[in-house]
């Protein structure tokens, strides 16, 4: 083995349909430069899903040519809602709905069957952390950030002095369910939006596909008469073709992404009075997108942030980078973190 230290942490990502996993050897060199997925089978329960984690862990290892002894440790991250020890919700979760999933231990399971110390941390942290520590590098434990990260839900993550804050039950940096003014947001007869959380009026209502579904473009169909999207045989799926017509500059979708994007602000604006970080970083499908549309929307985002003078001379808005690989960098970056070696994140090899 060819690494700087002799020794390695595995990060793996855990989704609805795939596991990815990374490498990050002790001087913060990541081992793996793309996607590394296997099948996450977490429909199947709690068993056979922790032993295709297993198996992701073996797989990525054989990739890179790192033996099982060389690692020291296992940061996994998870979609929540889940304690910070890695506890499922007794109430279960999106991509935990059967039964045996709820208020399981997720974490200990797999220290259990790997016999090595796993650091747990939800999907939406573990991309904030390797936001953070992208941007900042050596530097990180000066800085802060706030990110908001939106998908199906509003993902979010709070990182002061480098590390990500987790709070007494482990639900700091649960953004999407900060609640945000909707005076001003909100059209002319517009109901006010409901979050499947059961709160009113929170980010998440108005800045997801589940807040397009459920809350915005039901409002906006009735508004365009005839629209393509009226012809749509669902909600579901029309709302996943809300973007592309955003990106042709859609009269309806436009109106539907300035809202979200003037939810995300209000939701800054808040995170400015509370946090005053140094970065406040925007990542998710809303973004990943063209050139010209994400400048438009981040533009938009940046319009509804309110900044005193002094914060916004030395704060930015940027993109979480390499999405689709930050959940398990930052969980392999936390497990580094955790095992009291020095962060350094690199983005190549």
């Amino acid at each position: 083995m060819d690494t700087a230290s002799g020794w390695v942490v595995v990060g793996i990502d855990n989704g609805g349909t795939s596991n990815n996993a990374t490498v990050l050897d002790g001087s913060g060199r990541f081992l793996v430069d793309r996607l590394v997925e296997m099948p996450s089978l977490v429909t199947e329960g709690p068993e056979v899903a922790v032993e295709a984690m297993a198996k992701a862990l073996d797989n990525v290892l054989d990739l890179t040519g790192i033996p099982l002894e060389a690692v020291r440790g296992v940061g996994l991250d998870t979609p929540g809602p889940a304690s910070a020890d890695g506890v499922i919700s007794s109430k279960g979760a999106t991509n935990f709905a059967q039964p045996a999933w709820r208020g399981f231990d997720i974490r200990g399971a797999l220290e259990a069957r790997l016999g090595l110390p796993v650091i747990y941390n939800n999907d939406a942290n573990a991309a904030a952390l390797y936001a953070h520590h992208v941007r900042f590098g050596d530097a990180a434990a000066g800085h802060s950030s706030v990110s908001a990260i939106v998908g199906t839900g509003l993902g979010g993550g709070v990182i002061e002095g480098g590390r990500v804050v987790k709070g007494a039950a482990g639900m700091a940096g649960e953004l999407g369910h900060v609640q945000i003014p909707m005076h001003g947001l909100l059209a002319e007869g517009q109901p006010l939006p409901t979050c499947n959380c059961g709160f009113v009026g929170d980010a998440e209502s108005i800045a997801s596909l589940t807040g397009i579904e459920k809350n915005l473009l039901p409002y906006w169909l009735t508004r365009f008469e005839n629209h393509e999207l009226s012809q749509v045989g669902s909600l579901r799926q029309a709302a996943k073709m809300v973007r592309a017509l955003g990106e042709r500059e859609d009269p309806l979708a436009l109106r539907i992404f300035e809202q979200q994007a003037m939810a995300i602000g209000r939701l800054f604006t808040i995170a400015a009075n509370y946090s005053d970080p140094d970065t406040y970083f925007l990542g998710g499908g809303v973004v990943e997108t063209t050139p010209k549309f994400r400048q438009w929307f981040l533009a938009q985002v940046r319009q509804h942030t309110a900044l005193r003078e002094e914060q916004a001379r030395v704060a930015t808005l940027a993109l979480v980078p390499d999405l689709d690989m930050a959940g398990a960098r930052g969980a392999a970056i936390a497990a580094l973190g955790a095992l009291q070696a020095p962060v350094r994140a690199r983005t190549s090899l």
